[in-house]
This record gives C-alpha cells, sequence and structure tokens, in this order.
C-alpha cells in the first residue's frame, strides 16, 4: 500500500510537471505577447517591459528561471493585474468558484444518489423511466444552453431569482442548478446500472431472507457495493466542475477564477495563464490520487496495481 501511495504520488509531480512544460512552450509558440503594438505602447515602452518581465531572454532561460520559481511555490506577478502576486490572486478567486464548486458537488452526489436508487428499485415503472430522460438529457445539454434556459425562465420570465453576482444566497442557486445538472444525471445514470447489477447477486437474496428490512438490504448491502464507480468519478466530476465553472462563471458575471483566467488568456497574461493551468492541473490530479487511494479504503479487495 505505502509503495504504492508512493508511486503514484511521484507519478502525480511527473504529471503536473509535464502539464507546465508543455503549456509553457505552447504559449512560446503563439505570435506576438502580451504588449503588442495594438496597445498603444511605443516600442521603446515595450522594449522595456519585455526587459522587466524577462520576455525578451532565450525562451529555455525563461523555462529555466519559471521552474525554479514554480519549485519554491512562486506562481509570479501578473502582468495586466499591474504586478500583483499570482498566488493572491489564485487565493482571493478561488474562493469564490470554491463557494459554487463544494455546493454544486454536495447537490450533484446527494441528489445524483437518490435519483440512482429510487430508478434502480423502480426498474420499468414510470419513475423509472422520468429519470432515465432526465439523466439523458443532463447528460446531452452543454451547460451553457442550461444557464441560458434557466436565466430566461427564472431570471426574465419568472424574476424569481438574481441573474448575475453572488451578492446572497439567492444569487448561488441558478449558478449551482446549471453546474450541478451534468453530474447529478451522469451518478444517477451509472447508479442505477450498478444498483441492478448489484441487487441481482445471491448475497443480496441471502440479506433478504435473514429477515433484514428493505432500507438495511439497500443500504448496507446494495449501495455499499455498487458506490464504487461513483468515486471513480469523483476526480473527473471535480475536473467537469472547475473547468465547465468557467463558462458558468462568465454568464452569471461571477467574479471567480475562471473570469480571471479568460481575462488572462485575452490580455496574454502569460504568468497569470501558466499559474492558473498549473494551479487546476495540481487539483485535478490530487484529486485522481486521492481517489485512487479511496478506492482501497471502501473495498479492501480491489488490489492496487
Amino acid at each position: 500500500m505505502i509503495k504504492h501511495i508512493v508511486k503514484r504520488f511521484a507519478y502525480s509531480l511527473f504529471t503536473i510537471f509535464l502539464i507546465a512544460t508543455i503549456t509553457f512552450f505552447l504559449m512560446n509558440l503563439v505570435p506576438g505577447g502580451p504588449f503588442l503594438s495594438e496597445k498603444n505602447l511605443s516600442p521603446q515602452i515595450t522594449e522595456v517591459m519585455n526587459d522587466k518581465y524577462g520576455l525578451n531572454e532565450p525562451v529555455i532561460i525563461q523555462y529555466k528561471n519559471y521552474m525554479i520559481k514554480l519549485a519554491q511555490g512562486d506562481l509570479g506577478v501578473s502582468i495586466i493585474n499591474k504586478g500583483r502576486d499570482i498566488n493572491d490572486i489564485i487565493y482571493e478567486k478561488f474562493l469564490i468558484s470554491a463557494k459554487v464548486g463544494f455546493i454544486t458537488i454536495v447537490l450533484a452526489i446527494t441528489i445524483g444518489i437518490a435519483m440512482g436508487v429510487v430508478a434502480a428499485i423502480s426498474k420499468g415503472k414510470l419513475v423509472d423511466r422520468l429519470l432515465t430522460i432526465f439523466s439523458t438529457l443532463g447528460m446531452a445539454v452543454p451547460n451553457f444552453v442550461i444557464a441560458t434556459a434557466l436565466l430566461i425562465i427564472f431570471g426574465v420570465k419568472l424574476r424569481i431569482l438574481p441573474t448575475y453576482g453572488l451578492s446572497s444566497s439567492a444569487h448561488f442557486i441558478l449558478p449551482v442548478l446549471t453546474l450541478a445538472f451534468y453530474p447529478m444525471a451522469y451518478i444517477a445514470r451509472l447508479l442505477r446500472t450498478t444498483m441492478l447489477d448489484v441487487l441481482d447477486q445471491d448475497y443480496i437474496r441471502t440479506a433478504r431472507s435473514k429477515g433484514l428490512s428493505e432500507f438495511q438490504v439497500l443500504v448496507k448491502h446494495g449501495l455499499r457495493n455498487a458506490i464504487t464507480p461513483i468515486i471513480t468519478y469523483l476526480g473527473p466530476m471535480i475536473a467537469y466542475i472547475l473547468t465547465g465553472s468557467f463558462v458558468v462563471e462568465k454568464i452569471f458575471s461571477i467574479p471567480g477564477l475562471g473570469g480571471e483566467f479568460i481575462g488572462s488568456i485575452n490580455g496574454r497574461d502569460y504568468p497569470m495563464i501558466m499559474g492558473t493551468t498549473i494551479f487546476l492541473a495540481t487539483i485535478m490530479v490530487s484529486m485522481n490520487f486521492i481517489v485512487d487511494i479511496l478506492y482501497k479504503v471502501i473495498d479492501p479487495r480491489i488490489e492496487l496495481n
């Protein structure tokens, strides 16, 4: 177990290093730079600014300097944010995105599991058909379409929910529903499939023959053995919520990390693009690492290879 954890940790570090390297060189392959002529800067000022941020140095030297700072946990300073520390910007903006993301994760897991169980025990009935239709739609419709529909219905037509910002609890409802729609539908569909398979096993029939209540059979023997694929999905789900929130934050005017990242791309703020990419990659890789370890904790029968 310890050997596997160490191996997976080393693999995770290498993955982050690889992402940082690829992102760095891809940015430098793109023509232009942060200080373009259309920004009304004279060639002399542009040269001074390039020198200030080390952009006139050979690419390999820039890469070496950046990786040394990265190893020390320093993501550098932002260009379009007037030299603000990127670590501080990410911390400030991510707290906002994390609030929306955390509520989304809790909602998606809770309702998704409930829907999956209900659909499984109601196989072939009207409830099962309705939940299956919902799951199919939830997985097929893009989140920006859902966001637009929710805005029109609840913000424009009914006018019962706010449509931009996060100044009150009510402001969280529409963006959270938008982000939760896909993972909720996916979890419901996935759990329904695994629950149907588990409920058909001999040990479920044995548990029922022992006089256990249906609730005990479903939770203790059914859900516990069917939940492993949901754990598998946690890593990709968090990745989806983080990347999907970029579009949602833009639609609902949420001042989170997504808007900052899009702004840094438009402004060619290389350090901010690098910092945000590495930060998000670290979260995604870390989640996959944790999920991998959770396999063994939840089901000791699983061999870690």
